[in-house]
């Protein structure tokens, strides 16, 4: 089987997978030749990003961020869900302070947050 090897190739399917998703989808067989293509790189692709791009821990602040626009809470919400002030929570939000053992761990309970995310490891 075919295997990307060079950030050019990986670049290339990229770029012909953007080409082939608007041409494929509902109502189009399965044995459709541009079907056939696009499952074949996406493949291709997953293969050589296993090998070789490295997705960094997202940061505390981030995760928290997503997970308040998921829960759509605002920060005063979520400050009292933790049981500090709203000050204090800002300051969570934007790294100027790290979380206390009991932040810590409401965080992981209340807010479904992965300790290791939490502790930063």
């Amino acid at each position: 089987m075919a295997q990307i090897k060079t950030e050019k190739e990986f670049r290339a399917a990229l770029a012909r997978i953007d080409e082939l998703v608007p041409l494929t989808g509902e109502g189009v067989p399965e044995d459709d030749p541009k079907n056939l293509e696009l499952n074949l790189l996406c493949e291709l692709v997953g293969e050589y990003e296993d090998e070789h791009v490295v997705l960094e821990t997202p940061s505390l602040e981030e995760v928290l961020k997503l997970r308040l626009y998921e829960m759509s809470l605002s920060q005063k919400s979520a400050a009292v869900m933790l049981g500090i002030s709203p000050s204090r929570m800002s300051d969570l939000m934007h790294g100027r302070m790290e979380p206390s053992y009991r932040v810590s761990r409401a965080l992981c309970q209340k807010f479904n947050i992965a300790p290791s995310v939490v502790l930063g490891v």
